[in-house]
């Protein structure tokens, strides 16, 4: 259906069965997002919040809980929106398809951004920061947050929608050090698509102009998350998806409203004005940290007549964000095999936070393996994938020669595990990038933004047999557990609680030189161990282990082996690679929600069924 305010969509998901009303009164403190959090992990519908404690404006979250509720959403568009997508990656399949060329013209040109009268501003009523719903969603967060704003910024050098950025970058509206009312926090780093409007901004020594919707159509959501390619601007993917033209006009102050939007919030940033923002629980599963992101001033605050405050929560996946990524990938397909020559696929590993884990699959075409089996095209196609996008926060890369296993699914992640350590030369095949640029959000590295990288390339034939359960070795290793069997080739083991650098690497050596004392044979069924604080945890299910292993390792750092050694720079050792995955010091806090908020939501939930 082609939508015109988000109220629209919520009456027909509610036609439909697919939305659940929750009458009794809830709490921005927590109890919301505990709500969002169960009806999530139980795929439950849309949940539509009557009454929120100290705000006259309802919400909603879970609206794309699942690829289904999206598909539905979008069920005029979704069709239209593949077929431009698909052409605009390959314009010569045009060609075979003339019958098409109207309908694909008329839809583009519909989704072409719409200016509107100025008077529009007349639907709107000015409220302030105060007004708008104050959902903290994690026990540590430093205040409430805006979690799928728009927040949309001009080119200083072209102004005017069509070079406009509509990206969604958190937004915390009070706590920390922000004066109430008139100051809110901004979190985006500056590679990104605002961050490059700023530096135009401060080169002519001015404030940069923002606005940030919240609400309107569920196209407009989505828009602002989507990795679109170069001249597809997001609010014409917006008219394109939801089938009905981005509305705006300009205010009086010349900030761009977006006529359907719920919300409208209005300001100004100063390139040299940074306050304090977070801790935010975040999609890691961990918290990020205070730190100083730009100050946006607030001009003015708007809202609509029957306002719907739209909201999600993000932690350890999945959630929420994890079917935003599903989505995404549904409508656009996997891009990067025609943007990389050499790459047949590459998953960012949900379960791992996305960005700090890679599997890859590409094609090993020189001719033959001239150095047994030794990769070579794998990693100039390694070094295509880390330095593209997003793709560069990356820590770990795992790169599979797909002739050597062409059933391989990158999407598989214990099957692909398994068949890069059958390869695995554990003395040659591991390829290190240390004192570079990691994830902001991302606290196992070094500092800010810094740590290592590691890509574990692997082709040819299989090397060994891997362990199953019933192999699982008996290692009597003072200070160490006993070992436990995560998958074919993993194991876990326990040790004592990090505490300092120089002693650590001291005791993982030496677990590194005892297991060498070991049964060789035995140790290269398990090229893969994993050092942590609880092996149980990280043996009880394959995405526990992808969470810890990933998250809580920086490569350069916490990589050790049996017999490790450096030739000529290269860093090898013989199995068993060691991951060192305990919590340590410099780590931010886990995300967790108080059980008894788990338990209210699912009562709260169960009533609102019941309703």
């Amino acid at each position: 259906m082609n939508y015109t305010s988000l109220e629209e969509c919520i009456h027909d998901l509610e036609k439909h069965g697919r939305l659940l009303r929750i009458k009794k009164e809830v709490d921005p403190m927590l109890e919301m997002s505990a709500i969002q959090l169960e009806a999530y992990a139980r795929g439950e519908k849309a949940v539509y919040f009557e009454k929120i404690k100290g705000c006259r404006y309802p919400a909603v979250s879970n609206l794309f809980g699942s690829v289904d509720r999206a598909e539905f959403m979008f069920r005029k568009r979704i069709k239209t929106v593949k077929n431009l997508i698909r052409l605009r990656k390959n314009p010569a399949a045009l060609l075979s398809e003339p019958a098409s060329w109207y309908s694909h013209l008329l839809a583009l040109y519909g989704a072409l951004p719409k200016k509107v009268s100025a008077q529009s501003i007349r639907d709107f009523e000015e409220i302030r920061i105060e007004n708008l719903p104050q959902i903290t969603h994690w026990p540590m967060d430093g205040g409430p947050f805006i979690t799928l704003p728009q927040v949309y910024t001009e080119d200083p050098i072209k102004p005017g929608i069509m070079h406009g950025n509509l990206g969604m970058y958190r937004i915390q509206l009070g706590g920390n050090a922000y004066v109430p009312n008139r100051e809110i926090g901004l979190h985006y780093q500056l590679h990104r698509g605002i961050g490059v409007h700023q530096t135009g901004y401060r080169e002519k020594g001015m404030p940069m102009p923002v606005s940030i919707f919240v609400g309107g159509p569920p196209s407009h959501t989505l828009a602002a998350v989507m990795p679109l390619p170069e001249g597809l601007g997001e609010a014409v993917f917006a008219g394109m998806l939801g089938g009905r033209r981005f509305r705006y006009f300009y205010d009086r102050k010349g900030f761009c409203i977006s006529a359907d939007a719920d919300f409208v919030i209005t300001g100004y940033v100063e390139h040299n004005e940074i306050k304090p923002e977070g801790p935010f629980g975040d999609h890691l599963g961990y918290y990020s940290l205070t730190h100083p992101f730009p100050v946006m001033r607030v001009e003015n605050v708007y809202a609509k007549k029957n306002a719907i405050w739209p909201f999600t929560v993000v932690g350890r996946p999945p959630q929420e964000d994890t079917s935003f990524g599903a989505i995404i990938h549904e409508l656009t397909g996997d891009a990067l095999p025609d943007e990389i020559p050499g790459l047949h696929a590459v998953n960012a590993v949900d379960a791992a936070g996305v960005h700090p884990l890679l599997l890859a699959t590409g094609s090993e075409r020189y001719t033959p393996y001239l150095q047994n089996d030794a990769p070579a095209e794998l990693l100039t196609i390694a070094n295509h994938v880390l330095g593209k996008g997003q793709l560069s926060l990356a820590k770990y890369l795992f790169i599979l020669d797909h002739g050597s296993a062409p059933e391989t699914d990158v999407k598989n992640e214990k099957a692909f595990f398994r068949e890069i350590l059958l390869r695995l030369h554990t003395e040659r095949d591991l390829h290190f990038y240390t004192k570079t640029s990691i994830d902001t959000l991302d606290y196992s590295g070094t500092g800010l933004n810094s740590g290592s990288k590691v890509v574990f390339a692997a082709a040819g034939k299989p090397i060994r047999k891997l362990g199953a359960k019933a192999d699982k070795p008996s290692w009597n290793i003072t200070g160490f557990s006993q070992p436990e069997w995560v998958s074919e080739g993993i194991l876990a083991i326990g040790g004592p609680s990090y505490t300092k650098p120089d002693k650590e690497e001291q005791i993982v050596n030496f677990l590194a030189d005892s297991l060498l004392k070991e049964d060789g044979a035995q140790r290269n069924l398990f090229p893969l161990l994993i050092l942590c604080d609880d092996p149980l945890f990280v043996a009880d299910s394959f995405s526990n282990f992808l969470w810890v292993a990933f998250t809580r390792s920086n490569p350069s750092h916490d990589i050790f082996g049996a017999g490790q050694n450096t030739q000529f720079k290269h860093w090898g050792c013989a199995a068993p690679v060691i991951i060192d995955a305990r919590i340590k010091p410099h780590h931010a806090p886990v995300v967790h929600m108080p059980d008894h908020f788990l338990l209210q939501a699912k009562q709260t939930l169960h009533s609102g069924k019941q309703a």
